[in-house]
């Protein structure tokens, strides 16, 4: 059965529409995934129209969330479905502590984009399990992180390896983040696609 994905594309700083149609083109390449598409709508996050979806993939940077929609977001999640974060997720609703606790890390700085090398460090983990470690020129996240992460990639920035790429649960629910994506161009890294697609997969339980 194809799993039904919410691709929520928005916000202000990056380019996330140049950013969504390569998320969405990635996503729609696999035969598991059928994906819906909204732009720039935050009032989709309700519960009559989260339940026609198994996961939410999110490319947002910004904004804030109203009660009712954090409300509605976060139960669905706990009930059983998967969130993925891409990228400045981290950076979004920063006001709405919850958020980033079901998220797993809130966005403090980032150096200027560079080149720099994605480590693997969950080898054994269905998303990155075969995956070898890979060189990026993207925007590198620095985040304040819940203690709960399952954490499956690393890059280094001034001596210390910071999480990537990771899991988590919240209640019921799986949850993903990938940090990469800063701009089109590092979205159409091949490691890239390859950890998006087999998160959502695992998000959506597959």
């Amino acid at each position: 059965m194809l799993k039904q994905i919410l691709l929520l594309t928005g916000g202000i700083i990056h380019d996330w529409k140049g950013c969504g149609d390569e998320l969405e083109r990635i996503l729609r390449s696999s035969s598991d995934l059928a994906v819906t598409r909204v732009d720039d709508d935050l009032f989709v996050l309700s519960p009559d129209n989260l339940a026609k979806y198994d996961v939410m993939v999110l490319y947002w940077t910004r904004g804030e969330l109203s009660d009712a929609q954090r409300d509605a977001l976060l139960g669905w999640v706990a009930s059983g479905k998967g969130f993925v974060g891409v990228h400045s997720a981290t950076a979004s609703f920063r006001e709405c502590s919850e958020f980033h606790q079901m998220l797993g890390g809130l966005f403090t700085t980032h150096p200027a984009p560079r080149d720099y090398r994605i480590e693997i460090v969950g080898h054994e983990h269905p998303i990155t399990r075969g995956v070898a470690a890979f060189d990026v020129h993207d925007e590198q996240y620095i985040m304040d992180l819940e203690p709960d992460l399952h954490v499956l990639a690393t890059a280094r920035f001034e001596g210390e390896d910071i999480p990537a790429v990771w899991t988590k649960s919240w209640g019921d629910g799986r949850v993903y983040f990938l940090a990469l994506g800063h701009d089109p161009a590092a979205c159409r890294h091949p490691s890239f696609a390859e950890l998006l697609t087999r998160g959502t997969l695992w998000a959506a339980k597959e």
